[in-house]
């Protein structure tokens, strides 16, 4: 079952204007709409220290749901919707320290202009997927024209092989178990591991790419060194998404549903958009499904921005590093 992320987005920028309050560690703005048994829940904006730290939070406005904050370039404001019920948008803008709230007549022409960012996916490109189709019939058909897929690291020190048995009923379906056949090769001293011999193994299928470039297949930034793989586990549960980590080796499930890994170009982590199907709100027999924003290390230890057994929607988040490039990584909710 193919899955899209939800739109990542990233803005450039690298010097500080003055008056900017000075922060020397990254800061994550997120909209989070903690949910409740009864009554109406809104979604506010918290500001996190990249470590997990709660700073403070920003808005507590109730008249609306806030969505979609962005850091200005020079860090000094975050520009955010707020979603009003009757479907009216309004711009508004604050500063990190929870000062300077100010209702906007237009949006500024860096948070208009902001692209989407790489972040790993399944969704094979529109081009891509138009040029599988003018195989002919015949080629299609032949076992021979499918070579066994192959993809090895930009460090050129491992070798994935994506073989599979056609003797095994897991690796007919795309489900638990399929993999297992699949070979980790270290091209450095010729040693291959099949995959379910590597701890941690449930099941893999497909290799992510990045979204905007479908040959890259590796997150490999300074200690970290990274591939991932999907799964479906069912109709209920839908996808996951595994870490395969060559340190190890070992493999890491990153949620129980999906979760789509951001970069952090210069950083030896990664953020996940993750999603947490049937979750229950206390006190209350209701489940529903739940988002956040997580945060990984090169040890793919996690952290979850929101508060402890929280459930929660992610409205969009934007992380501000001020001596990293790009300095602004967001991701906002339904955008291209």
């Amino acid at each position: 079952m193919m899955r899209c992320v939800l739109g990542i987005l990233v803005l450039t920028g690298t010097s500080l204007l003055l008056g900017t309050p000075a922060r020397g560690a990254s800061e994550i703005v997120i909209a989070i709409r903690y949910l409740q048994a009864e009554g109406t829940s809104h979604s506010h904006l918290y500001l996190f220290r990249e470590d997990g730290n709660l700073l403070r939070q920003l808005t507590n406005d109730n008249s609306g749901q806030d969505s979609a904050p962005i850091f200005a370039p020079d860090g000094g404001t975050i520009v955010f919707t707020r979603e009003k019920s009757n479907n009216a948008r309004e711009l508004w803008s604050i500063d990190p320290l929870g000062k300077a709230l100010k209702k906007l007549e237009a949006a500024p022409d860096w948070y208009v202009s902001v692209k989407s960012s790489p972040y790993f996916t399944n969704i094979e490109p529109e081009e891509s997927a138009s040029s599988n189709s003018s195989a002919s019939p015949e080629e299609s058909a032949s076992p021979s024209a499918t070579p066994i897929p192959t993809y090895k690291s930009p460090d050129g020190s491992v070798e994935l092989i994506l073989r599979e048995d056609p003797n095994s009923e897991d690796d007919q379906i795309d489900g638990p178990g399929h993999g297992k056949h699949y070979l980790l090769r270290d091209l450095k001293n010729g040693t291959e591991t099949e995959f379910e011999k590597i701890p941690g193994f449930y099941g893999v299928f497909g290799l992510l790419h990045e979204s905007q470039d479908k040959d890259q297949h590796f997150l490999f930034d300074g200690s970290l060194r990274l591939a991932f793989f999907d799964l479906q586990l069912n109709s209920t549960d839908g996808d996951t998404v595994f870490a395969l980590d060559f340190t190890g080796p070992r493999l890491v499930r990153l949620s129980p549903n999906w979760a789509a890994p951001i970069p952090l170009p210069g950083e030896a982590a990664f953020l996940t958009f993750t999603e947490n199907r049937y979750v229950p709100i206390p006190g209350s027999k209701k489940t529903v499904n739940c988002s956040y924003m997580e945060h990984w290390d090169e040890r793919l230890n996690k952290i979850r921005y929101a508060h402890e057994k929280s459930v929660a929607l992610c409205y969009g988040a934007s992380m501000y590093r001020p001596d990293k490039n790009p300095s602004v990584i967001t991701m906002r909710r339904g955008a291209d």
